[in-house]
Formats: C-alpha cells, sequence, structure tokens
C-alpha cells in the first residue's frame, strides 16, 4: 500500500503491474526528453541574436517537426496497445471470484467451492486494532491463493462502483445489469488494499477492498474451513 511521501507507483503484486509500471516509466521518459529539448529551445531564443530579412519559410524545419512528433508518438502507442491487450486476455482462470458492489460494501462470492458468500464492510475507526489501518481495513477479506491464475467478475446492485486494487493494476467498473471480468495473478502473498476508485455516492470512500494473499495449501485449508462452517 502507499506510504506518506510516497511518490511513486506502489510495488508491484502481480506482472501486469510490473508492465504497468514499466510502462509509465517509458512514457515518462520520452516526455521528460521532450520537456527539456523545447525547453532548452525557448532558453535560447532569448539569447538569440541572429535575423534574417529574407527568410519566408522552412520546408525541411517544418517536415521535421512535423514527422518526428509522429514518431515519437509510436513509440508511446504500441506498448500502450500491447498492454491494453494483456490487460483483457483471460488465461484459463484457477479461481473464480465474484464481487458485486453494494451501497456502501462490497459482497463476495467463490462460486468454485460450493458457492461461498460473505460481505466485506469497513471496520469503524472506533473498531481499529492498534495495527490496523483507517478508512482501508475490512472485517472479511478476501482470501486468494498466490501464483494462480485469479478471474474476478465485477457487477453492481445499485449505483457504479469501481473495484481497484493498485498493487495489482487491477481497476474494473461494477455496473448494475452488466458483468465486467479481468484477471490477475499475485506473485507474492501479503496484504494489498484497494478502494472503489468511482464516484459512486456519499459514502463511496468508505467501502474498501483487502485482499489476503497466502500460499495455496492454506488457501485449500480456508475454503475447507469455510464450506464446513
Amino acid at each position: 500500500m502507499s506510504t506518506w511521501a510516497n511518490l511513486g507507483l506502489q510495488d508491484s503484486a502481480s506482472p501486469l503491474m510490473e508492465q504497468l509500471i514499466f510502462f509509465h516509466d517509458h512514457a515518462l521518459l520520452i516526455l521528460v526528453m521532450i520537456t527539456v529539448l523545447v525547453g532548452y529551445l525557448m532558453f535560447m531564443l532569448f539569447f538569440n541574436s541572429y535575423v534574417n530579412r529574407f527568410l519566408l519559410h522552412g520546408q525541411l524545419i517544418e517536415m521535421i517537426w512535423t514527422i518526428l512528433p509522429a514518431i515519437i508518438l509510436f513509440f508511446i502507442a504500441f506498448p500502450s496497445l500491447r498492454l491494453l491487450y494483456l490487460l483483457d486476455e483471460i488465461n484459463e482462470p484457477s479461481v473464480t471470484l465474484k464481487s458485486i458492489g453494494h451501497q456502501w460494501y462490497w459482497s463476495y462470492e467463490y462460486s468454485d467451492f460450493n458457492n461461498i458468500e460473505f460481505d466485506s464492510y469497513m471496520i469503524p475507526t472506533n473498531e481499529l486494532t492498534n495495527d490496523g489501518f483507517r478508512l482501508l481495513d475490512v472485517d472479511n477479506r478476501i482470501v486468494l491463493p498466490m501464483n494462480s491464475q485469479i478471474r474476478i467478475l465485477v457487477t453492481a446492485a445499485d449505483v457504479i462502483h469501481s473495484w481497484t486494487i493498485p498493487a495489482l493494476g487491477v481497476k474494473v467498473d461494477g455496473t448494475p445489469g452488466r458483468l465486467n471480468q479481468t484477471n490477475f495473478f499475485i506473485n507474492r502473498p501479503g496484504l494489498f488494499y484497494g478502494q472503489c476508485s468511482e464516484i459512486c455516492g456519499a459514502n463511496h470512500s468508505f467501502m474498501p477492498i483487502v485482499i489476503e494473499s497466502v500460499p495455496v495449501n492454506y488457501f485449500i485449508k480456508w475454503i475447507s474451513n469455510n464450506v464446513n462452517s
């Protein structure tokens, strides 16, 4: 999760988020180079005393400053398109999780395992433990296995919500009457926090998401305990 004075992106916990960070750095480098070049040219104009009374046109420089930006855009567009297709790819998921947005909480269904269902509410500030995070912790966490392909189906029961986990590079809108899906692959254990990132109403910032990533054998034990109970 983000911490104080964290100006960059969160540490990635999935291959897709790694690719998103790489693309961010790639695009930022291009922007820095353009900014430095244009800034240098504008700065040097203040100290340029050369004039040419007979200069009427410059086809060569106009061709350069038309073609060069187009080439630069290709260097941004092709990695972006590749990443868009990677984000939409569903690769034979091991576990399917269904997430339903309500005002103002999430409900989850593990339909692969006798349809385990539970609601996930934010823990109020006065009930938080000392190691809890205000406005981010929930009473029922999502437990998912690491190193497994996960598919998530997202919808909403009332207004538009958005299921977002920054560390996994996942953002899926939950729209009433529609079922959206995406996939992710968690490559390390830990707790990953997210929030609804759609402006869905007055208490929109009070419906957080917490994923607990565990090894597969712990996930199987968790599933067995919940099925038996």
